[in-house]
């Protein structure tokens, strides 16, 4: 019996398995994770996009300006793996929308088997009150009346530095961006990956997001006021599992 109580608490846990960090956390503020190669993450992988054959640059006799090179002297933007570059997020998106749907339907079947090479002539005698003109009588009715709305306003705008983790075959840079801020006992992860052009590096060295291509931003919370706004882990099983 002990053991069937464990194992059942131990189901019961494994959809709630951030209460034991919860747990960790009780009394002091959540932990800032360290800076780390990105590069080093179990979930980074290299990115492959398709990229046309690279063409030599042509040969430039008693030429000062170096093929590619967009400035006299030396070009300072970010250009091979460990540069850095700034990344400007600036999302304002607002959407709404509604939907109204009103369904009725009446359905009634009806099936016998008057004859069935006379077996219909044995009906009354299994099934009493039955005929087998009238063997099966199926009426159904459907209703449905639904209303939908969604509203939704979203605004982002934060400037964080980005590393070059991968120079692909065309020159494209594959950059990623992290930063945690902790305010209050609560902790602001944002995060962003993508494909960026060189071309789109402005002389400052930024380049806005939406210059980024696949690009992956990632803003979320985590601390005592994200899980005073989340639903319980149970709330959220039953949402899932209950059919009505």
């Amino acid at each position: 019996m002990r053991r069937f109580l464990l194992t059942s608490a131990l189901v019961a846990l494994l959809p709630g398995c951030g209460v034991l960090a919860n747990l960790a956390e009780v009394g002091k503020p959540p932990q800032i994770s360290k800076t780390t190669d990105p590069t080093l993450d179990p979930d980074w992988r290299p990115l492959t996009m398709p990229t046309p054959a690279p063409q030599p640059p042509p040969p430039v006799e008693n030429s000062l300006w170096r093929p590619g090179s967009r400035a006299f002297f030396k070009d300072e933007r970010a250009s091979k793996v460990g540069d850095l570059v700034t990344i400007v997020v600036n999302v304002n998106d607002a959407a709404t929308a509604n939907d109204n749907t009103m369904e009725q339907r009446t359905d009634s079947e009806t099936m016998g088997v008057p004859g069935f090479f006379g077996l219909g002539a044995l009906v009354p005698s299994f099934l009493k009150g039955s005929t087998a003109s009238n063997l099966v009588n199926i009426n159904s009715g459907t209703n449905l009346f639904t209303i939908g709305q969604i509203q939704r306003n979203e605004t982002v705008t934060v400037r964080l530095g980005a590393v070059v983790t991968q120079v692909l075959p065309n020159g494209n840079l594959v950059v990623e961006a992290r930063q945690e801020m902790l305010v209050n006992a609560e902790l602001r992860q944002v995060k962003v990956t993508g494909v960026i052009r060189p071309e789109d590096i402005a002389s400052d060295n930024t380049v806005p997001h939406d210059r980024i291509a696949e690009a992956r931003i990632t803003y979320a919370g985590r601390g005592q006021l994200t899980e005073v706004n989340e639903p319980r882990w149970g709330q959220q099983m039953l949402d899932v599992m209950l059919p009505f």
